[in-house]
């Protein structure tokens, strides 16, 4: 594609970047073909290239973005599937978010829209915020019909039948291996999943200690900056991002690391990104050095080579979130792990589409973040499974609201395979009452 940026234009590195993106695209609208907004909406301006021809117009002409460029910019999920068909090469994820960030500093939305951006920034990544917003939403969840406007609705309707308690495994400390040690890891407890469900992260921690791992819940780390690093709100997704790269750099030149440990894949693909969102930063070489050791849970198993199982009997649907096969290119680990731990393992049809969770998409744009939802729950229930399995708490949220079949995390199966208490989704009321997740102290 053909670009026209001046050299004085050139010298802000987010147009540096933008301009090597959109050079590399050749029209070909290969993306078009797995755009989950284009098959939903239908048109050219809801697929990759016309976001890309929108986005190269703002850009250069450096006009402030119209309501149209907007919308369809909003309505673009991150799904990244567009970066794995596309045979060019074009790195969208970057180019959008900085689009993103332009239309956060050029452009005044309606106040209703300022409003719940600023509300979702103010409390999503803060677990204790979240937690008391969850119950706020749980009490006022019954009334949510009333409300006019279906953001609002979508907010009181994310609120989970059941609020686990605080673990206090997510409290900065050690879990030493419980075997000769193999690896020492720090396991990123993350913001949003603390307040949702607390199974994640027990499991991981008891897998990892079973497995021959130091786990370190370091000093400082939290929210990882996603989900307003997809607002567009720059500054305060770097002000949350370095304080996970300060104290992960402060365990890497303590007693070491061998491997960030992610268990959240939108998380996963952020922190994988901090060399490139803190290029330009002080932090640079440490945002670098943090990047390059981040770890997918599933990567880290396969290094740790886990125990053959025998037939559970049990049939899996594993559920790809968009982050970990398009954002991070993990398409098999997760499968071969649950195969080799006993579980026959089945995908839905268009297993590449999203589930419409993305972040707080399913909050700002409920309409189509539904349709996405019902589409995706039929494959998996298609398939007839004993349970659902995914590695990212927002699509088991949204997978979970739609359907009757348990949903549990990878790593919830993997620990119970491998003797660990059976996951609480998979228990009825009286079991978890015995087998609850105790504290690992």
């Amino acid at each position: 594609m053909q670009t026209t940026f001046t050299e004085e234009q050139l010298q802000d590195p987010g147009i540096q970047r933008a301009n090597e993106i959109l050079r590399a695209c050749v029209h070909c609208g290969f993306c078009t073909a797995t755009c989950p907004t284009y098959q939903v909406l239908g048109d050219e301006l809801d697929s990759p290239r016309g976001r890309i021809y929108q986005i190269k117009d703002m850009l250069e002409n450096e006009r402030v973005p119209d309501e149209k460029t907007v919308k369809h910019v909003d309505r673009c999920l991150s799904c990244l599937a567009c970066m794995t068909t596309c045979p060019s090469g074009v790195h969208y994820m970057h180019l959008v978010d900085h689009a993103r960030e332009y239309i956060e500093n050029n452009y005044k939305r309606p106040f209703t829209d300022r409003a719940l951006r600023w509300v979702l920034a103010q409390i999503l990544p803060y677990p204790m915020r979240f937690r008391m917003a969850l119950l706020g939403a749980k009490i006022g969840r019954p009334f949510a019909r009333l409300m006019p406007d279906a953001r609002l609705r979508a907010m009181l309707e994310m609120a989970p039948k059941v609020i686990p308690p605080v673990s206090r495994n997510d409290d900065p400390q050690t879990f030493p291996a419980e075997q000769p040690r193999k690896m020492r890891v720090a396991l990123m407890t993350g913001c949003a999943q603390k307040a949702l469900n607390t199974d994640i992260n027990d499991a991981t921690i008891r897998l990892l200690k079973r497995m021959g791992c130091d786990v370190v819940i370091a000093e400082g780390a939290g929210c990882c900056g996603a989900l307003t690093h997809h607002m567009g709100k720059t500054s305060d997704s770097h002000a949350t991002a370095a304080k996970n790269i300060l104290a992960w750099v402060a365990e890497m030149d303590g007693e070491g690391l061998d491997a960030i440990v992610i268990n959240t894949s939108g998380c996963g693909t952020t922190v994988k990104d901090y060399g490139h969102m803190f290029r330009n930063d002080p932090l640079a070489a440490e945002a670098k050095r943090v990047s390059e050791i981040a770890m997918d849970v599933s990567e880290v198993l396969m290094k740790l080579d886990l125990p053959e199982g025998a037939d559970k009997g049990m049939t899996i649907a594993y559920h790809a979130a968009c982050s970990l096969q398009h954002g991070q290119k993990i398409k098999t680990y997760p499968k071969d792990l649950l195969k080799k731990a006993g579980f026959t393992v089945v995908e839905p049809a268009d297993s590449h589409l999203c589930c419409g969770s993305a972040g707080t998409y399913n909050l700002m744009q409920p309409e189509i973040s539904g349709q996405l939802k019902q589409r995706k729950v039929r494959t998996l229930e298609a398939r007839n499974p004993d349970v659902i399995a995914a590695g990212n708490i927002g699509c088991m949220m949204q997978i979970g609201s739609a359907t009757e079949v348990p949903i549990v995390h990878t790593v919830e199966l993997l620990d119970w395979a491998n003797g660990g208490p059976k996951p609480p989704a998979l228990c009825d009321g009286a079991e978890k009452r015995h087998t609850g997740v105790p504290i690992l102290k």
